[in-house]
């Protein structure tokens, strides 16, 4: 529904420190998501603010872990003398996306039986019949009629 496309650019600003364990990255990650909203299928566009905190193991300490029982952790490992971020990215990223993205907040959706956008006309409506009275509405034309002659 809502993504950064691909080859847009996200402003990072970054601190890698050294610590005993490996590279700690933190600080923000700042972007602009398109998708469809969910109500009226138009464009929904989302500012993305948020902090990231990720550690980055020598590969030797992700091995001790590993060899200590700590398999369960997701342990990201550096790659000799680099950091892949985008999974990184994408983990923090994706989650911070709505689930339901609208274009705005109010935004009132499609017309049920015709399909126009409600936003566009906010006095759009339909003259929709309940069929159990529709017998009724002949009885009104002809008393339309006697009222004329």
């Amino acid at each position: 529904m809502i993504g950064i496309p691909t080859g847009t650019d996200v402003e990072l600003d970054l601190r890698l420190e050294a610590v005993m364990e490996g590279v700690l990255v933190s600080g923000t990650v700042r972007g602009r998501a398109i998708g469809e909203c969910v109500r009226c299928l138009g464009e929904a566009v989302e500012e993305v603010d948020l902090h990231l905190t990720e550690l980055y193991v020598y590969p030797e300490r992700a091995k001790a872990a590993a060899d200590d029982g700590d398999e369960d952790e997701d342990v990201r490992e550096l790659e000799g003398d680099l950091i892949d971020l985008e999974p990184a990215l994408r983990d923090a990223v994706v989650p911070a996306l709505p689930f339901q993205p609208l274009c705005q907040p109010d935004c009132p959706g499609l017309c049920s039986e015709c399909g126009a956008r409600l936003a566009d006309d906010p006095d759009h409506s339909h003259e929709i019949l309940d069929p159990r009275w529709s017998a009724l509405s002949g009885l009104a034309g002809v008393q339309d009629e006697r009222e004329e002659s």
